[in-house]
């Protein structure tokens, strides 16, 4: 099962990067399976020294706001078993160590197994405009070499969720995307409408 949640990692200098990451996992969490892309910061950084934090959350916002930009400003604390920083608002944590790599395809695969977990929070439950956003963040890591305008349309489905059924947050989310998604899109030379692209 492919679960979406948010990974944590550390550069050479102790810099914090978090990334969006949909880990193959069973449902105990004890080993887990993540693709990054090669080239990505958390390939890098689990190619330097192979340890994170795996973070189960409903905060669509960061989710949105790391799927296409450097986040700086997430507050974190240290790790208790591995070199990393876990998030202080998530539901639950997984610290884990990478036990295998294996680089053949595009994306590399690191099976890691869990060292230490937690219970932050509660999770708030199932919401249609929480599940529109991650939809929409997936769509918007890949806006730059599929084609846009089946992503565009996609936008335009989920822009109605999120208005009804969405607060603040989601609806802060959203437009976080809907901004990146549209400037890719007229980047790439194609008009910011579904006719366009």
């Amino acid at each position: 099962m492919i679960l979406e949640g948010i990974v944590t990692t550390l550069d050479a200098d102790g810099g914090l990067n978090v990334a969006p990451m949909g880990p193959h996992v069973e449902p105990d969490f004890r080993r887990f399976v993540l693709r990054p892309f090669r080239g990505s910061n958390t390939y890098r950084n689990l190619t330097l020294h192979g340890e994170g934090v795996l973070h189960v959350t409903d905060d669509v916002l960061l989710l949105a706001r790391s799927a296409v930009g450097h986040v700086t400003d997430a507050p974190t604390r240290p790790a208790d078993r591995v070199r990393g920083r876990g998030l202080l608002d998530c539901c639950r944590y997984y610290e884990f160590r990478v036990t295998a790599v294996d680089e053949s395809e595009e994306r590399a695969r690191f099976e890691a197994e869990t060292l230490h977990e937690g219970h932050t929070r509660d999770f708030f439950g199932f919401n249609r405009a929480k599940h529109s956003v991650i939809e929409v963040a997936i769509l918007a890591t890949r806006v730059g070499f599929l084609p846009p305008g089946p992503i565009v349309e996609e936008l335009e489905k989920h822009r109605t969720i999120v208005a009804k059924t969405g607060g603040g947050r989601e609806s802060e989310a959203f437009e976080i995307l809907e901004a990146h998604i549209k400037s890719v899109v007229r980047r790439r030379g194609f008009g910011a409408g579904p006719e366009q692209a």
